[in-house]
């Protein structure tokens, strides 16, 4: 017997930022949304255009595939996935080309829907992706979705997450130059990054004592100097005082032993350096079904963990899996912080019955 707790939630309002027009971000959507199964989980509320979606539906020969057109997310039909107008309805779509005014158009769908998420109009947000070059204006000086919530929301520090069933990784830096990851690494953005790492663990996964895995920075961690001494002077002592602080922080690891071995599974998250040291293990590993999950934000974000893939665009080769797992993942975290919350206003919420997830997030048939 394990203490859970009764869960009594309402179903959710899911926005769902459109993303790139000329990408592959409408039709992941669109196969996604097409299991009309999903409306019993939550209210699927797209921002984006009606007529941009009739386009890419016909590129992709799909048909009996509507949505329920509306204004604001209050008129939602929350038996049915929605759409909200909020671009030009005449705008030019051209498959598989970066162009400024796809960029405005993915810039608008995601102001509004952040608003109506700040708001409480929706409770979660996925974000179709966006090309981050032709984003780029005077609204938009960031190199991601997760620079632009982190400013959005006003908080200090978030981290990306990369989620899937057997892995997530964290990056201490993210999108910087390759040649300006040795400078910013420093004991306390380490250590910030490992603060939201275990309370996102324990939050939004409900994993009660987390294990987190370090990489190295240099390659064999330095070998004890030889190579570099990142290790020695930053990554241990932040990980020394991350257990002091209760942290169950193991390492630094070399990060192709660690992979290679297989030894990533014996620990429930693994905090990397540098993006790609990170993203390119988990997306060997867990590319159709990982998610981007930005930790450290009072709302919920999720995105899949592919770009805009001009090259296939309107071709029906996307796989919408990755998209699909976004979605339920903002729906089993957002259910996991409200349980969260839950148990610690009020412990008289908790009854003992059988746990029958393992400790895992809410399952779907």
């Amino acid at each position: 017997m394990k203490t859970t707790i009764v869960e009594d939630f309402p179903k959710i309002k899911l926005g769902i930022s459109q993303g790139d027009i000329n990408g592959i971000g409408y039709e992941v959507i669109i196969k996604a949304l097409l299991d009309v199964r999903i409306n019993e989980f939550f209210t699927p509320i797209i921002y984006g255009s009606s007529k941009v979606l009739a386009y890419h539906r016909k590129a992709l020969d799909i048909e009996n595939f509507n949505l329920n057109s509306i204004r604001i997310a209050s008129e939602a039909n929350l038996k049915r996935s929605n759409i909200i107008n909020c671009i030009d309805e005449n705008i030019r779509v051209e498959l598989g080309k970066s162009t400024e005014i796809a960029g405005a158009a993915s810039l608008r769908a995601l102001e509004v829907a952040v608003e109506d998420l700040k708001n409480g109009e929706i409770d979660a947000l996925v974000t179709a992706p966006i090309n981050k070059d032709n984003i780029q204006s005077k609204d938009f000086k960031f190199p991601g979705h997760t620079e632009y919530l982190k400013h959005k929301f006003g908080v200090k520090e978030v981290l990306m997450l990369m989620v899937s069933d057997r892995l997530k990784v964290g990056v201490v830096t993210g999108h910087i130059a390759l040649k300006d990851v040795a400078s910013s690494i420093t004991v306390d953005l380490i250590l910030s990054k490992l603060r939201i790492l275990n309370k996102s663990l324990i939050e939004d996964f409900n994993i009660g004592k987390p294990k987190i895995a370090i990489l190295g920075l240099n390659p064999h961690c330095g070998d004890n100097g030889l190579i570099g001494n990142e290790e020695n002077e930053i990554l241990i002592p932040a990980i020394n005082t991350a257990r002091k602080e209760g942290i169950v922080a193991m390492g630094p690891f070399a990060a192709d032993g660690l992979f290679g071995s297989k030894d990533y599974l014996k620990y429930d998250a693994i905090l990397a350096m540098y993006h790609d040291q990170g993203l390119a293990p988990f997306k060997s590993i867990s590319f159709e079904s990982g998610v981007n999950y930005t930790a450290g934000l009072p709302f919920v974000r999720t995105s899949p963990a592919h770009g805009t893939a001009f090259e296939i665009a309107g071709k029906n080769e996307a796989s919408e899996h990755s998209f699909r797992e976004a979605m339920y993942l903002a729906l089993d975290i957002w259910k996991n912080r409200q349980q969260h919350k839950m148990l610690n206003s009020n412990p008289l919420l908790i009854s003992q019955e059988t746990n029958n997830s393992g400790g895992k997030s809410n399952q779907r048939e």
